[in-house]
């Protein structure tokens, strides 16, 4: 990493607090979470750590896709082949890339073909919010969320709004964006748009042909309150072209399609019991222009819980069903299988003087491997009125699949992957603008899927060891805002103690925000260590700069600018790929509320 470029930042973090400290401000309010709990808690009551990357923080970042969004997020390794559009990987606490839970309203939206969300396709323009929630949390959700919870809560109203937008820049990167709903008392409807379409660089280091991206997304939503009951539709699309080099670095290009779409039913039956439940369906899908290769992912689902108040406790029970088909043909051959998975749930927020409680277990009926049982226990004790301590173990599971079942290699009767893990975090909180957090984590993961040479086909052979520390400060005031995270891990292979591919152990980022009058700047920087990637070629550690700017054009119109990679850094994330160079992108913005 950097020396020179570090110092700098953590210079620029004293100038922030001591200028910060000078000033009176109001309080900040604080951030009503759903993901921890599967109900709505403040995010100071959270056992575990949960961050929230708010809608200001979106448009302030100018991310062209989530995965930027994520990346300043210290101990989230992000994997990428290339630029926009190319494929995306994120490993949160040391875990694998499909041992991240990526959920949209709720509705889970990883494929059962090949485990990971295509994050690089989520437009943040959709998005109001980002609740990061790491750890194991298969308790409330079941598979895949190992490494965490990330929950992608799309755009809402509580008034009437019309936005639009029109940007470029480098690459011949093109976007425009039209955003409008309105709320009454009882009923509220919206809908954003989102255009992009850029020619890209070249994704290879091998190559020196640009490989484009365009994507045109939609969320629309609509609600209506009946009596003690709320309705609501909401549907979530993005679709659009991606070019990319096969491994023989051929220039191919494939379409793509996710789609999540739910219909909820929200009762409050008297002020201590209330029923939500969900009906969903998503499709992911990917088909190849140059074949008729495709992969192709459906799942119908049911969702349903029921939650009750007593005196300290906040009951919440429930039941999950799931249809899901997943198709794919490649090389030749493919299959298409159908999986069916039950589950009941039960889980008690027990909070009384100064400790809280959080127990939850989950019991999964799944097609390949019968039954699974996880679970989480938490605690959490206020020391006094500005100390917290934080502690909590989970069990938590991956389901193998489809691919693993059926594809190239696989084997039908895989057992699921498990992990075993404990965290304890201490909380400073002096006031309500500042905190402090220390967090220890190790995370036992055995069962892993790999490729076994000796059967040449996937088993259950492989297990990792997880063990890190965090530790994060924030600042919010009404005219500066500081956030910085540290992260100290280790990812090994628990066979033979070498390292897991693309993940850094360590990792260091900033984010400082200024208000000036209507105008807003901000610096964010991500220090990452060295890393491995597949057949243990090097990956070099990095620094990497961010500077974004607001600036207000009269009441209802803005302009905003980034300079990407400020430090002009050459690096990769995936070996052989890479990333973007110094560019500079702005957009012009009208909003009117």
């Amino acid at each position: 990493m950097h020396t020179p470029a570090i110092r700098a930042v953590f210079a620029l973090l004293v100038f922030v607090s001591v200028t910060a400290a000078g000033a009176e401000r109001p309080e900040p309010e604080d951030n009503i979470i759903v993901t921890a709990t599967r109900s709505p808690i403040p995010v100071t009551e959270a056992i575990v750590p949960v961050h929230v990357i708010t809608r200001q923080d979106i448009e302030q970042s100018m991310a062209s896709d989530l995965a930027e969004l994520l990346r300043f997020e210290a101990g989230l390794d992000i994997g990428r082949h290339g630029g926009p559009g190319q494929a995306t990987s994120v490993f949160l606490r040391g875990t694998e890339s499909n041992h991240t839970l990526v959920l949209i309203d709720g509705v889970r939206i990883n494929p059962g073909t090949v485990g990971a969300a295509a994050i690089q396709n989520i437009a943040p323009e959709v998005i109001e919010r980002v609740e990061i929630v790491k750890g194991a949390r298969s308790a409330l959700f079941g598979t895949d969320a190992i490494g965490g919870v990330i929950n992608i809560i799309t755009r809402r109203t509580d008034r009437a709004f019309v936005e639009g937008a029109v940007g470029g820049g480098s690459f011949e990167t093109r976007s425009g964006s039209v955003a409008a709903g309105k709320r009454s008392e009882d009923a509220d409807a919206g809908i954003a748009l989102n255009w992009q379409d850029t020619e890209g660089f070249p994704s290879s280091t091998a190559s020196d042909l640009d490989r484009g991206f365009r994507n045109f997304s939609t969320n629309v939503y609509a609600g209506k309150r009946l009596g003690a009951s709320y309705f609501s539709m909401r549907h979530w699309r993005a679709a659009g072209t991606t070019e990319y080099f096969d491994f023989f670095l051929a220039p191919l290009d494939q379409d793509f399609r996710n789609e999540s779409t739910a219909a909820e039913v929200h009762t409050d039956f008297n002020e201590n019991v209330d029923s939500k439940l969900v009906l969903s369906h998503i499709v992911d899908e990917i088909e190849q222009n140059q074949s008729g290769e495709f992969v192709k992912s459906t799942r119908n689902a049911v969702d349903w819980q029921l939650s009750l108040e007593r005196r300290n406790h906040r009951l919440t029970g429930g039941i999950y069903l799931v249809e899901e088909n997943a198709e794919a043909f490649a090389f030749g051959a493919g299959f298409d299988e159908d999986t069916t998975v039950k589950a009941v749930f039960l889980e008690d927020q027990w909070n009384v003087d100064r400790h809280g409680v959080f127990l939850a277990v989950r019991l999964t009926d799944h097609d390949s491997f019968s039954n699974h049982t996880s679970w989480n226990a938490e605690y959490s004790f206020a020391i006094n009125e500005h100390w917290t301590l934080n502690a909590g173990l989970g069990h938590a599971f991956r389901a193998p699949d489809a691919t693993d079942r059926f594809g190239f290699g696989g084997k039908s009767d895989l057992d699921p992957e498990i992990a075993d893990e404990a965290q304890l975090g201490l909380r400073f909180q002096p006031s309500a603008r500042h905190s402090l957090e220390l967090g220890l984590y190790r995370n036992d993961i055995d069962d892993l899927i790999e490729f076994d040479l000796a059967s040449f086909e996937l088993s259950n052979i492989a297990k990792a060891q997880i063990r890190g520390a965090q530790l994060a400060w924030q600042y919010d005031g009404s005219n500066w805002s500081a956030r910085t995270t540290l992260v100290k891990q280790s990812a090994d292979n628990g066979a033979d103690g070498s390292r897991l591919f693309r993940r850094a152990e360590e990792s260091l980022t900033v984010n400082v925000t200024r208000n000036i009058g209507d105008h807003r700047v901000g610096l964010s920087v991500l220090a990452s260590g060295d890393r491995v990637d597949v057949g243990d070629a090097p990956l070099g550690g990095y620094v990497l700069a961010d500077l974004t700017a607001q600036f207000a054009l009269g009441d209802d119109w803005r302009l905003n600018a980034r300079l990407e990679n400020l430090l002009d850094t050459q690096y990769e994330t995936a070996a052989g790929y890479r990333m973007q160079e110094r560019s500079a992108f702005v957009d012009l913005r009208y909003d009117w509320r």
